[in-house]
């Protein structure tokens, strides 16, 4: 009986953190006084020395490593939840183990495995911004 609860509000607990983000809604909001296209360029030098029509930026290396950031950071993000989630379940598990040895000791590592997890991606952050860093200055 207590197992179907565990697994009953184990899987409560991962559809309500999955489902989260769609049930809150977002506000989007149209600037009805400025043209269409005023943002198409913005923050980008408008050169237009090649016959495509396109915005030019100039530098295509600070480009990637915008987007390299903004991976990482999505990334990050998701195993940041994602481990607070398990943290969670950890712990849950950890109360309800009856001081079975067994499920006192899966508890812990499902705990120590997700800060082990939290750590990685840590110390991640900080190796990627050192290498970009260390790109945009070797490159100038």
């Amino acid at each position: 009986m207590i197992s179907k609860i565990k697994n009953r509000l184990a899987t409560l607990v991962a559809v309500l953190a999955l489902a989260t983000p769609v049930m809150i809604p977002v506000a989007v909001h149209a600037q009805a006084d400025s043209p269409i296209t005023s943002g198409v360029c913005s923050g980008v030098n408008l050169s237009f020395s090649n016959n495509s029509g396109g915005c030019d930026s100039g530098d295509s290396s600070e480009k990637l490593n915008g987007l390299i950031t903004q991976i990482i950071n999505i990334f990050s993000i998701v195993v940041g939840v994602v481990a607070v989630i398990m943290i969670i379940v950890g712990g849950f598990k950890y109360i309800t183990s009856g001081g079975d040895s067994s499920n006192v000791s899966a508890a812990k590592n499902t705990i120590i495995y997700a800060i082990i997890g939290l750590v990685v991606v840590a110390l991640a952050q900080f190796i990627v911004k050192f290498v970009l860093e260390k790109s945009l200055t070797a490159g100038a």
